[in-house]
């Protein structure tokens, strides 16, 4: 395995990497962050849109819902996925997760790279128009416990359906063996290394940790 990169080179080499690959979905190179429910998906995708420069993040906690945790495919495919392979801007309605509601349409346009973020981001339906699968390498009761901790007591009731919830999801449709890259949280920053899916490469990052990260 070869020497870290130097601090704060890492990230930015990565985004390079991905803005050089093959448009997946019409005009868009869509990027897949994946992994448990607290393993620090959201922080990621944020660092790294940010570094592809400033390009939108998807949130799939805005497209599921309490009544559909992970049936929510038919909504991403319709509104997000069918209108950036034409080429459109997506329109998609997030939900509210204390109202219990969808609301008004947010405007996604087809931006030369869109990153989707969440607990199912790498799931089959989605893969044929990923341009790469990142999933964040945690084990699930070390993500669970930091979710839980995150949301307080508040949510308790929420994490008990959560966790048999995304077991089952997994269980039925594993993200990981099909990840590109695997990112692994460490004390400053992140290491980034080829995962099932990715090459032999023996190369692999170090980002430059720049405060605390959220938990998920």
């Amino acid at each position: 395995m070869s020497a870290p990169s130097r601090p704060g080179t890492a990230i930015h080499d990565l985004a390079a990497r991905i803005h050089r690959l093959p448009p997946s979905c019409g005009p868009v190179r869509l990027v897949g962050v994946d992994g448990y429910a607290g393993s620090g998906k959201s922080t990621f995708a944020g660092r790294l849109a940010a570094e592809l420069g400033r390009v939108p993040v998807l949130h799939l906690d805005d497209i599921a819902s309490h009544e559909e945790l992970f049936h929510w495919t038919g909504r991403l495919l319709s509104q997000v996925i069918e209108p950036l392979r034409r080429g459109d801007t997506a329109h998609y309605a997030p939900y509210d997760w204390r109202r219990r509601s969808f609301g008004a349409p947010r405007p996604l346009p087809p931006a030369r790279v869109v990153v989707v973020e969440g607990v199912g981001a790498g799931r089959e339906a989605l893969r044929p128009y990923l341009a790469h699968l990142l999933w964040m390498e945690l084990p699930r009761e070390e993500a669970w416990a930091r979710g839980r901790a995150r949301d307080g007591a508040e949510q308790r009731t929420f994490w008990d359906d959560w966790i048999p919830a995304e077991r089952r999801h997994f269980a039925d449709d594993p993200s990981r063996p099909f990840a590109h890259l695997l990112v692994r949280q460490r004390e400053k920053g992140y290491e980034v290394v080829p995962g099932p899916a990715g090459t032999a490469s023996p190369s692999h990052f170090l980002t430059q940790g720049d405060g605390p990260s959220a938990m998920c």
